[in-house]
């Protein structure tokens, strides 16, 4: 099996603004912070800090939220 190597700490500065910006595109693009988390090695704690600190608006848990269709038995 083949393991990602943890995702090295990022310096303060350019590199973590540049890291923070790419993450945020993505996670605005629709991604979960779970999948990015998994696609880039990093935890969902550390995506979810970077993402912080690009200043993301956090959509609520639990995705896409469904209309519910009406019970034929609803009157």
């Amino acid at each position: 099996m083949s393991r990602k190597k943890p995702a090295r700490k990022l310096l303060p500065g350019p590199e973590r603004d540049k890291v923070a910006a790419e993450l945020k595109a993505q996670y605005e693009a629709g991604i979960s912070i779970r999948a990015i988390a998994e696609s880039t090695g990093r935890s969902y704690g550390g995506v979810h800090g970077l993402l912080a600190d690009a200043g993301v608006e956090f959509r609520s848990r639990g995705g896409a939220t469904r209309k519910v269709a009406a019970s034929p038995d609803a009157g």
